[in-house]
């Protein structure tokens, strides 16, 4: 059955390249472009596909066929939902995989970092490799001192407001997670960003993931059995320690299965502010595990 649809009769007609499918609760819009084994990007949270608009390019120069999805609430994709977890956005994510013919390398971004451990753990058949970018994917606590390191209580400032539903705190936690570099359209961006947020129920799906617990992923990292790779960014706001956070994250994954690459000066979205970067570990990752 082919779950491709031409419109959404719920929301505005997508656009030119977009495929949207069918999953329980709602529509999940797409892109995929190249020729193959198959990669699919996953962004984070209050953001859309256009995250990975300047690695996509590089992966399919490269051979490979890339998805790119708009996770649920978020994008082009349904807003509405009845809940917003990393195992709804895994699910919807293995969804994506078996339409376009698996199994697929799943590289997730913060939160999808979450839903894809629970990916890979749940359907190993279908998930053959992992990339986790800044992943919350591991319960957090706040350790004594980590209020002392700047960045992280200015990061953790902007976010609350966002989690009581103000789109100017999200913008600032954007500006202030995209330390020094910035994307040549970041003005265009950060409009584009804004004025998604202000559609009907995107803002809620936002507050919703933001109070969604990573316990649900956390729970599955010690069932991944495919090779995984970890990249932090080393100025990372989101964590006191970047750095140590990529490192507990793959000390509970099985011993050998995963590694931790680090981009210096990368806040939390390295694939935005460092591409060529970025891009390159992606690579030599897949050389490395997947094309052997």
């Amino acid at each position: 059955m082919d779950h491709r649809i031409p419109h959404d009769p719920v929301g505005a007609k997508p656009s030119a390249g977009t495929s949207l499918l069918a999953v329980n609760g709602g529509r999940i819009a797409y892109g995929v472009a190249g020729r193959g084994p198959l990669v699919v990007l996953a962004h984070g949270m209050g953001h859309s596909r256009e995250a990975y608009r300047f690695v996509t390019p590089r992966l399919i120069a490269a051979g490979y066929r890339v998805a790119t999805p708009d996770l649920r609430g978020c994008g082009e994709s349904s807003a509405q939902w009845p809940s917003y977890t990393r195992t709804d956005i895994a699910a919807d994510l293995l969804a994506l995989v078996r339409h376009l013919g698996g199994p697929a390398v799943l590289v997730g971004h913060s939160i999808s970092g979450g839903a894809g451990t629970i990916a890979a753990a749940r359907e190993p058949g279908l998930i053959a490799g992992l990339v986790e970018i800044a992943p919350f994917t591991r319960a957090q606590a706040i350790r004594l001192g980590d209020m002392r390191v700047k960045s992280y209580r200015r990061g953790a400032y902007h976010l609350t407001g966002a989690m009581f539903g103000s789109v100017s705190h999200w913008l600032g936690y954007l500006e202030h997670a995209y330390p020094g570099t910035k994307p040549a359209d970041w003005n265009q961006r950060q409009k584009h960003i804004e004025a998604n947020l202000r559609e009907p129920g995107r803002m809620k799906a936002l507050t919703s993931m933001l109070r969604s617990s990573p316990a649900d992923a956390g729970a599955q990292l010690g069932n991944v059995r495919c090779p995984t790779l970890i990249i932090e960014g080393s100025l990372d706001p989101d964590w006191a320690d970047p750095h140590a956070e990529g490192q507990a994250v793959v000390a509970a994954l099985p011993a050998g299965v995963g590694e931790l690459q680090m981009i210096e000066g990368a806040g939390h979205y390295p694939h935005d502010q460092f591409p060529e970067q970025t891009a390159a570990l992606v690579l030599s990752f897949l050389r490395a595990n997947i094309n052997a």
